[in-house]
């Protein structure tokens, strides 16, 4: 069972449990650290990593001094409303303002207090944010953010148990949970009582039959996330009797290398680049969003596309490690000509001269397309041209525990439950109900922030401070 009922021991190991260390347990622990409030992480893999390593490691933030630098006015209610408008006015618009009020401060506050080398990502756009707000560490990927979290956390006394999976949440009668149940790789168990806990372990998207039932669309879909994400969080959340939201909303993407399993950068799109399907044709908006693009990926023959961009575009997405690896493994072809480009990929030549010439004509005239796709200010392709085999995955999922301002799990009452948080995937997100709903970032975005506010809200009702 994920929850039992047990008697309350009579001593506390650990003041405050955080289960997960990956973006949102890292950035909740030290946030907790800071009022005095000593956390234990407990993670189940040998390393941290989990979802947030998998990814770019980029986090929307307005209002920074870092947009500042390159002349970029926003705020929070700019991000608010193109997060609103994204997920069609489907997430809580409460939780979206404390997330677009609090992510600003929450990038200074790690690049300030604990180091973490941010910059913006300045020279493209991506899809649905209004202004350029997307922050990153120097190689653009989540292993970086991740052992630079790791890092900090370690400098501040924070207590990491690695190869702790645990298993069950042991609750007094009232619903309060007073201990976990951990299990170590050599079979044992042992159980550690706590005040409060955090769930940080993120989603479902590694639990076929969660999957299957939540999000059927994407049940035979590659999943690119951690498999980790078991949904511990949803099961013993049900247990308690907490209300999940928009559990039907997940993270997919419409541009991971295949057979390599690299993830290239949506930037390939917005900067001007196209997909089509293998027989040389377009068959979307490319511009509407890179999550919703990978349902739309696998309903093409063979659930394939590629990827067609220039030189030009692979020079800006160098700056990601994922785009460089996919070069190195010889993911990335390069031809001087179309023709040429078109034999390497596998294409028939004449689809895909008369696709190219449509995309280079709407750019010349400013044009819309067919599809809904507007080509009006995006730059020429020019040799050498680029091409990439892809295919659409689950990346991870963005449904999950309801909860309030302060990331407390609300009971299917409305109430919050007495001493349970939840942050980042284990957490009800910003996304809606689909995965059209998702703007870049969500996902991260709610796990440094989130995981911030958990980690100080947990440690005010342990140490029982109001302030």
């Amino acid at each position: 069972m994920p929850v039992r009922r047990a008697q309350q021991p009579e001593r506390i190991d650990a003041p405050l449990i955080i289960i997960g260390a990956g973006a949102a347990g890292l950035c909740a622990a030290l946030s907790a650290a800071e009022t005095g409030v000593d956390a234990i992480i407990l993670e189940r893999d040998a390393v941290p990593a989990g979802s947030t390593s998998l990814s770019a490691g980029l986090i929307p933030a307005p209002g920074t001094r870092f947009q500042r630098q390159h002349g970029i006015v926003d705020d929070a209610r700019s991000y608010a409303a193109d997060i609103m408008r994204k997920n069609h006015h489907e997430a809580d618009p409460a939780l979206v303002e404390v997330l677009a009020s609090e992510a600003g401060p929450t990038i200074e506050w790690l690049a300030d207090r604990y180091g973490l080398p941010f910059s913006l990502v300045h020279d493209f756009d991506y899809p649905g944010h209004g202004t350029r707000r997307m922050h990153g560490l120097p190689t653009r990927s989540g292993a970086e953010l991740i052992d630079h979290l790791r890092e900090a956390a370690e400098a501040a006394g924070v207590t990491i148990l690695t190869q702790a999976r645990v298993s069950t949440l042991v609750t007094d009668a009232e619903g309060r949970v007073h201990s976990v149940e951990i299990e170590r790789p050599d079979g044992t168990t042992e159980t550690i009582s706590c005040a409060a806990v955090i769930l940080a372990c993120n989603g479902y998207g590694g639990n076929p039959a969660l999957v299957s039932r939540h999000v059927p669309e994407m049940a035979a879909a590659t999943y690119f996330g951690h498999q980790g994400n078991q949904g511990d969080a949803v099961l013993w959340g049900e247990a308690l009797g907490a209300r999940l939201a928009h559990m039907s909303a997940y993270q997919g993407h419409g541009s991971v290398a295949h057979p390599h399993g690299i993830l290239i950068s949506w930037g390939a799109m917005t900067e001007g680049g196209f997909q089509v399907n293998l027989a040389g044709s377009r068959f979307s908006d490319e511009n509407a969003g890179y999550s919703e693009q990978a349902a739309k990926v696998l309903a093409q023959p063979e659930g394939m596309a590629v990827s067609i961009f220039d030189e030009r575009i692979a020079a800006i997405l160098r700056q990601f490690a994922d785009f460089r690896t996919a070069e190195s493994s010889g993911a990335v072809l390069s031809a001087p000509d179309l023709e040429a480009l078109a034999h390497l990929a596998k294409l028939p030549f004449q689809a895909l001269r008369e696709s190219f010439d449509e995309v280079e004509r709407l750019k010349q005239q400013a044009g819309t397309d067919g599809l809904g796709r507007s080509f009006a200010g995006m730059k020429p392709l020019q040799p050498p041209f680029k091409a990439v085999r892809v295919t659409g995955a689950l990346f991870h999922t963005q449904g999950g525990l309801a909860i309030d301002s302060e990331a407390r799990v609300r009971h299917v009452s409305g109430a919050a439950l007495p001493n349970l948080y939840a942050a980042g995937g284990a957490a009800d997100g910003i996304s809606g109900y689909t995965a059209a709903g998702y703007l870049s970032g969500n996902g991260l975005v709610t796990a440094v922030v989130l995981g911030r506010i958990a980690g100080r809200a947990a440690a005010r009702q342990v140490s029982g401070s109001s302030s």
